[in-house]
């Protein structure tokens, strides 16, 4: 066990001072904090100016619709329409009211600005309208005034489900880009030191399933440290933006959960690396070899990428059953509905009966293939 954690914290400090992992953590923390605020950017503008020529008698109706939505309107009197269109035109208002009958902009009025205006417009209008026909507007409001329909989810998670599935669109990425990176370091860091015959001097002292362990153990570590960046980027960015108020239920089981799924996958798709890199001795025939297990995690990926706008449906529930697809299809399912327990153990045990299997298999060409340097072999000369 001491050779092993020897073997890991060498991993984790040498690959910790690289440029490339250094580089990696910035970039993931950048882009999760991005997406973050991606909805803020498409949400519209909170404040808007509006020019006003004449009595503007919308502007209460149209400041009260304001109010509802939160938005800041801010009304400004203008002489006449020339000056409207010259205020436009610089930039200084968003839109302009011209004697209650003419909506101005320079281009098309933004889509949350014109709703809020036209309400207001209509609102004054038809209260004109009522008073024309004899009638009192306001006994026509309070007749009007109807207490709206309760609303009740028939889902047992709360949270708008066009949000969950955001939130699970995300775990998604994350988990396919920590997954090819980690896979990826792994069999490079194999290569390379079969490549420069460190290993034969390695092994002197150690056995080769602890070097492998150590190397995956170092690794997966460090794919931790990536994955918590970006858990805390995305939470912060979260927080100042007010995003996770809409976030579902559970969300703090449901990250917890995809750390967890994320171990087993790392566990099963990095010790296949390690079994792949083994039988090559050159760092440009490792995307070759590699070939195979990253269009399986690509299989895995696009399963799960699916699952994210259908969880409840016959495919994502079989195969989020079913390793290695389980590493990220069940994580998926968590944040977008509810998953029995039974689900989840049946998943957990399967995949840690195939993680163990890969183990085995990964670790006897890994120790065979390790020290057999030159042309590359082959997986069924190896067995052999």
């Amino acid at each position: 066990m001491n050779d092993i954690l020897l073997v890991a914290r060498r991993e984790i400090a040498v690959r910790a001072r690289t440029k490339g992992f250094l580089i990696s953590l910035a970039v993931s923390a950048v882009l999760v904090a991005a997406l973050a605020f991606v909805p803020k950017l498409f949400a519209g503008n909170d404040s808007y100016e509006v020019g006003l020529v004449g009595s503007g008698s919308l502007r209460a109706a149209a400041t009260a619709a304001a109010t509802a939505q939160g938005v800041d309107l801010t009304f400004t009197p203008l002489p006449d329409e020339a000056a409207a269109r010259t205020a436009l035109l610089a930039g200084d208002i968003d839109a302009a009211v011209v004697d209650d009958r003419a909506l101005l902009a320079d281009g098309t009025v933004d889509s949350r600005l014109g709703v809020i205006l036209q309400a207001g417009h209509a609102g004054v209008k038809t209260q004109e309208q009522l008073r024309a026909a004899g009638l009192d507007p306001a006994k026509v409001t309070e007749a009007m005034r109807v207490a709206p329909l309760t609303e009740r989810s028939v889902s047992p998670l709360r949270g708008d489900s066009s949000v969950r599935t955001g939130f699970a669109m995300l775990i998604v990425f994350v988990l396919f880009f920590l997954l090819m990176s980690s896979v990826t370091a792994v069999a490079m860091g194999v290569v390379e030191e079969k490549g420069s015959r460190i290993v034969e001097l390695i092994l002197t002292s150690i056995r080769p399933w602890q070097l492998l362990a150590g190397k995956i153990l170092g690794l997966g570590v460090l794919g931790l440290v990536n994955l918590g960046v970006i858990i805390v980027a995305g939470l912060s960015t979260g927080i100042a933006t007010g995003l996770t108020a809409d976030l579902p239920d559970g969300v703090a089981g449901i990250v917890a959960a995809a750390v967890v799924w994320f171990l087993l996958g790392y566990a099963f798709f990095a010790v296949l690396a390690a079994g792949f890199g083994s039988l090559v001795s050159r760092q440009e025939e490792v995307s070759g070899v590699l070939t195979p297990l990253t269009t399986l995690l690509m299989a895995v990926y696009l399963v799960a990428f699916y699952a994210v706008t259908d969880p409840t449906g016959p495919l994502a529930r079989v195969l989020s059953l079913v390793p290695p697809f389980s590493s990220m299809v069940m994580p998926v399912r968590m944040a977008g509905t509810e998953v029995q327990l039974w689900e989840l153990a049946v998943a957990a045990v399967a995949m840690l009966a195939a993680v163990a299997a890969v183990l085995a298999a990964g670790a006897r060409i890994y120790g065979r293939a390790v020290l057999r340097t030159g042309a590359r072999l082959r997986i069924t000369e190896v067995l052999r």
